[in-house]
């Protein structure tokens, strides 16, 4: 029999089988999801420069008041629609979508459907 993983080994060898394939490149950058149990966080990373151009998450600043009292998946909605707004601001346009290797429901759904009607395309 094999060894018995954990939740969080079997999601870091998904997403590791996903970043085999997903990469960001300046023009295409990559929309990172962590998902932790009570916050969201969005990152759109450059990969070959290995920067990290914009982020948004349910802990800023600017968005903790706005989403106080809100389900999580509001919460994720509202999120992506900040990281969309950031990163129109920096002049990035399309990205390519890393889940992070969670399912593509719920609330990484939620964050990906904000990020594309705040103008993302991916």
């Amino acid at each position: 029999m094999g060894k018995i993983k954990s939740r969080s080994e079997a999601r870091l060898r998904r997403h590791a089988r996903v970043r085999k394939q997903v990469a960001g490149t300046p023009e295409r950058p990559r929309l990172n999801v962590f998902r932790s149990t009570a916050e969201i966080y969005a990152q759109i990373i450059d990969d070959e420069n290995g920067n990290t151009l914009t982020s948004a998450s349910t802990i800023d600043g600017e968005l903790r008041t706005k989403v106080a009292g809100m389900k999580k998946a509001e919460q994720a909605h509202l999120v992506g629609k900040a990281i969309a707004e950031r990163a129109k601001a920096k002049g990035i346009e399309k990205v390519v979508f890393d889940r992070g290797g969670y399912r593509y429901i719920g609330r990484v759904k939620a964050l990906a459907d904000g990020a594309r009607e705040g103008g993302l395309v991916f």
